[in-house]
């Protein structure tokens, strides 16, 4: 019996897969050739399309033979060699579009390129086109506790609601919970990600069981999620011998240790036999890890991938490894440094089974920071690069911030100058993870817009090189104009503008030239410009009478400039070379610091902050004027959204000037009131 097309509430919003975009696919003949689990499932969207819209599923090559049929084939004679498990080509020819693939997998990304393509999939010829994805990995990490934790919640930096896959300290369990679980498969393979992991990477009591005694529920999850080809990962503490096993030690160089790993490894293939493998957060934060017994990282994931390689599984181990307990007064000590002092000088002895996660900027998911120098530092390592679709400094999606740029930048960066390989391309051995942004509000994702970072993570995994500007476009196409409103280009402008250059917007009225934080401890909305400034956790500004930034040149500071290569390590060395939107990440200057812009660094801050109140303003303007052009209930939480955000915008630009007035004593050279 073939599986049938996931149903979800009537109150839940279907973000970009709403039945109007298979249209094309619905209103014709199609023949689709193959057999297995993934196939079935082509299978199933294919005749729920033609069931809506009029066409037909095919038995076989004889019902075909007008203009507008569709082949979709597996196997011999639709794809060359070389596609791997995920890769399809498309052509059309003599009136017959055809996808064909060597993998289940290749089929099913191949049937949603053609919902993206819509009638274009179906007009004209079409020469023969290749797609397969650049990284093989493209997980979610989604951060959320089983039990409510009494200071994270139910999903720690989660702005979405509840988790998707747990309530009430279980898994989801009735038929509408994993009808969801399965449409939230269905989003993620439209897009291209294949892998995600269901739990916290800091894990608490009640996840640590998910490996043992209640990987049953872990697996109820993976069965909902792998019609659409997403493999389950599971995040574990590296103390799990200790507090599951009754071990008195979990020295990853024990022989019982490692005989622990590999009989609890062996219960999770029994019950999850396409199990990916395990996240790890070590001796970070406060999460135990192999420094408690004078052990290294390599050591610690190294035993976790022997328990997994007998089954083609991966560890994830994170290098979001840094002191957390500094002397603010002590300038020596630099956060930014800590991933690159750790892990650059393991590069090689990390094993085949482990991909060391490491997140895209040296800091914590800013709204701007350089590149990790690690990725460029570790060749002979697995790397995937971590980014965050959950807006934790970005506005917590009650602003309106479009990552697509951001995560574009990172991704086309070269470490080791133009004629190096992009990080993008350096990822290839690991992927690319991003901490999820969906849970189980009606719009999965909280703001509606921020579906549109969702849907960029998985097309910026598949297509690292990818322009950011086409992934929008490719999403308000899907979500929004598809046979659903009376003007359509004046629904595509106005969603690019509310859109396009919101990352920079949000940049402007927050901390500014790559300063970082700024923001409320604890919860991390809003402004508090001195907030960590005498923390232990390292995220300061130094702001002073004189200055601001931090100095981190090799002369004079904290030498984290000289963790890059030539030609990044001369330029970000010197304030002179240093580009605008990092110069206070790398250098603490005067607030008469002429930038390349010919602004002083005081009146950017002044200028910036007031314009980006101004374009949020504007966007909110043009979202008001959209009110006719979809349904209401969506119009009305952006709506909502903005007027927290234009609240938002105008307290940071009054905290945030305010406070470098006084500072600096600097009057704003325009005049405008600042308190």
């Amino acid at each position: 019996m073939l599986p049938s097309v996931p149903s979800l509430p009537g109150s839940v919003d279907p973000a970009w897969l709403p039945p109007e975009v298979f249209r094309p696919l619905g209103s014709r003949r199609t023949l689709i050739r193959g057999a297995g689990p993934l196939v079935d499932t082509v299978h199933a969207e294919v005749a729920d399309a033609c069931s809506r819209f009029g066409g037909r599923v095919a038995r076989d090559a004889r019902e075909l033979g007008g203009p507008g049929d569709l082949v979709l084939e597996l196997g011999e004679g639709g794809a060359p060699d070389g596609l791997g498990d995920e890769g399809f080509v498309l052509a059309r020819a003599d009136g017959v579009t055809r996808v064909g693939a060597a993998g289940q997998a290749g089929l099913l990304y191949g049937l949603f390129h053609l919902v993206r393509l819509g009638e274009a999939a179906f007009r004209g010829e079409r020469a023969r086109e290749t797609h397969r994805p650049a990284l093989g990995s493209r997980m979610l990490d989604h951060w959320d506790n089983v039990a409510v934790h009494p200071v994270m919640g139910q999903v720690e930096r989660g702005y979405s609601g509840g988790s998707l896959f747990w309530r009430d300290g279980l898994a989801r369990g009735s038929r509408d919970d994993l009808e969801r679980v399965r449409w939230y498969g269905r989003l993620l393979a439209a897009c291209g990600v294949n892998a995600v992991a269901v739990n916290n990477v800091n894990v608490h009591e009640a996840e640590a069981h998910l490996l043992t005694d209640r990987v049953g529920e872990v697996a109820a999850i993976a069965e909902a999620l792998r019609p659409y080809g997403i493999r389950t990962h599971l995040s574990v503490s590296f103390a799990a011998p200790v507090v599951l096993g009754g071990l008195a030690t979990a020295d990853p160089l024990e022989g019982a240790v490692a005989d622990w790993w590999a009989e609890a490894t062996r219960r999770v293939y029994a019950a999850i036999p396409d199990f990916g493998g395990y996240v790890v957060k070590a001796d970070s934060e406060g999460q135990p890890g192999p420094f408690a017994y004078g052990r290294g990282h390599a050591d610690g994931a190294n035993m976790l991938a022997a328990a997994l390689a007998p089954y083609g599984g991966t560890v994830h181990w994170r290098a979001f490894v840094y002191n957390h307990r500094q002397d603010w007064r002590d300038r020596t000590t630099d956060r930014a440094r800590a991933a690159f002092d750790h892990f650059a000088p393991l590069d090689g002895e990390f094993a085949p089974h482990v991909v060391l996660q490491v997140k895209h900027g040296p800091m914590d998911f800013q709204v701007r920071e350089p590149v990790s120098p690690v990725i460029g530092a570790m060749p002979n390592t697995r790397l995937a690069v971590e980014i965050q679709a959950t807006q934790e400094y970005t506005g917590q999606q009650r602003h309106v911030c479009w990552l697509g740029p951001m995560w574009s930048e990172a991704l086309s960066f070269r470490p080791t100058g133009e004629e190096g390989p992009s990080v993008g391309e350096l990822a290839r051995g690991g992927g690319l993870v991003a901490v999820s942004n969906a849970g189980d509000d009606p719009f999965w994702t909280g703001h509606p817009l921020a579906q549109a970072n969702l849907y960029a993570v998985g097309r910026l995994a598949w297509q690292p090189d990818a322009d950011p500007g086409a992934v929008l476009d490719e999403w308000i196409e899907l979500s929004f104009v598809p046979g659903r409103t009376a003007d359509p280009a004046r629904l595509r402008e106005g969603l690019r503008a509310v859109l396009d250059g919101s990352w920079r917007t949000y940049e402007k009225y927050t901390a500014p030239l790559g300063v970082g934080f700024m923001v409320q401890p604890g919860h991390h909305y809003g402004p508090s410009v001195d907030g960590y400034e005498y923390s232990p956790w390292g995220t300061y500004h130094f702001a002073d009478r004189d200055g601001v930034g931090v100095d981190r040149s090799r002369a004079t500071g904290t030498g984290f400039a000289g963790q890059y290569p030539t030609p990044w390590a001369e330029v970000y060395e010197s304030p002179e070379t240093c580009p605008d939107e990092l110069l206070l990440f790398f250098h603490h200057v005067p607030y008469g610091h002429v930038l390349h812009s010919g602004d002083t660094v005081i009146q950017h801050i002044y200028d910036t902050h007031f314009e980006g109140v101004a374009e949020v303003e504007e966007a909110r303007r043009v979202w008001a004027g959209l009110a006719d052009l979809m349904g209401a209930a969506r119009h009305a939480r952006v709506a909502e959204r903005y007027e927290e955000q234009l609240r938002g915008a105008r307290e940071w630009r009054d905290h945030i000037n305010t406070y470098f007035f006084r500072k600096s004593g600097v009057p704003d050279a325009r005049g405008r009131r600042i308190h």
